[in-house]
């Protein structure tokens, strides 16, 4: 029994300094809160699979919007391109020939026709005059009349026909056969675009300036169709992730400033509320300590300045606190 009152001394110290603690840690905890720097990443592939031939940039270098990352083998790709070009030129110097008529030599040909049945028409028509002239003094039979009337006709509807082929040949091609010729032109057209883009694709750029977070693959190895090649974490993908709890919630909202405090780092980098969880969650076991012990919490995103993002890394834990307005 002396023994046991002996030690209610210390029991009471215990207790009593856990309640300082605890009040410490609640102070510290309506202060701020507890959370990590998260990234975004941005994987960049291509749609066609390939060997990797060449990649162009290395682990940990940043590269500006628009620089090449890697290659892709596209010997297949480049062929089946300058064949689809050819069969495009093929098909439009289809349609023109067709839209063009007749070559100037063969129109000359018609022409000189025409001018040939023109002069035959003529001198028949010449006859027939002298004919009916001699029918009407009877002196010739109607026979020999009949006769210069029919070559006279004939003449003249050799005229018409000459003329006909004439305005024919410089015509061109039938309607609806110059129709389907601009028909197999837009589909060459449509067939070397999309070898061009697949072409294009064998080699990707990167798509906004960020950090090379990593390579993936290395020259020589076949990479699927639709596999990352190259991950890119861009100043604007990198932002704060806290939890606060269900009762400090009402102090935090969109847009609000917030105050990011790095381990080793004596300034607070400023970033800006982005985001708060509508949904409620359980504290995450890693946070789950005397200074957060609220199990009860909502998740918010902060966004930083792109040149405040560029030294943060993801992963990295954070204090947060309100910032002065």
């Amino acid at each position: 029994m002396s023994s046991r009152r002996d030690n209610l001394p210390l029991f009471a110290l215990a207790a009593l300094g856990a309640i300082v603690v605890m009040t410490g840690c609640s102070r510290s905890s309506e202060k701020g809160w507890q959370g990590y720097i998260e990234g975004e990443f941005v994987y960049v592939s291509s749609p066609l699979g390939g060997r990797l031939e060449k990649l162009l940039v290395t682990k940990g270098s940043r590269v500006p919007a628009g620089a090449a990352l890697f290659e892709l083998e596209r010997a297949a790709e480049v062929a089946a391109l300058r064949q689809a070009s050819q069969q495009r030129d093929a098909a439009r110097s289809q349609l023109e020939d067709l839209r063009k008529g007749s070559r100037p030599e063969e129109i000359a040909a018609l022409e000189a026709r025409l001018g040939r049945a023109r002069a035959a028409a003529e001198l028949s028509r010449l006859e027939l005059s002298r004919q009916e002239s001699l029918f009407k003094a009877s002196a010739i039979s109607a026979s020999d009349f009949d006769r210069a009337r029919l070559t006279h006709e004939s003449d003249a509807r050799s005229v018409d026909e000459d003329q006909a082929k004439l305005e024919t040949a410089r015509l061109g091609g039938r309607p609806d056969a110059v129709s389907a010729a601009e028909s197999a032109l837009r589909a060459a057209t449509e067939a070397e675009s999309h070898a061009r883009w697949s072409v294009e694709q064998k080699a990707q750029a990167a798509p906004v300036a960020a950090l090379v977070f990593d390579t993936l693959y290395r020259e020589g190895e076949f990479v699927a169709a639709g596999a990352p090649v190259v991950s890119l974490l861009a100043p604007s993908n990198v932002k704060v992730r806290f939890f606060v709890p269900e009762a400090a919630l009402a102090r935090v909202k969109a847009g609000d400033p917030v105050a990011v405090r790095v381990d080793g780092v004596a300034a607070p980098a400023q970033a800006v509320v982005s985001y708060v969880s509508p949904q409620p969650e359980y504290t995450p076991p890693v946070l789950y300590n005397q200074d957060n012990r609220s199990k009860l919490v909502f998740m918010v995103e902060a966004v930083f300045a792109p040149d405040v993002a560029a030294g943060l890394h993801p992963g990295q834990p954070v204090d947060v606190a309100p910032a002065a307005r």
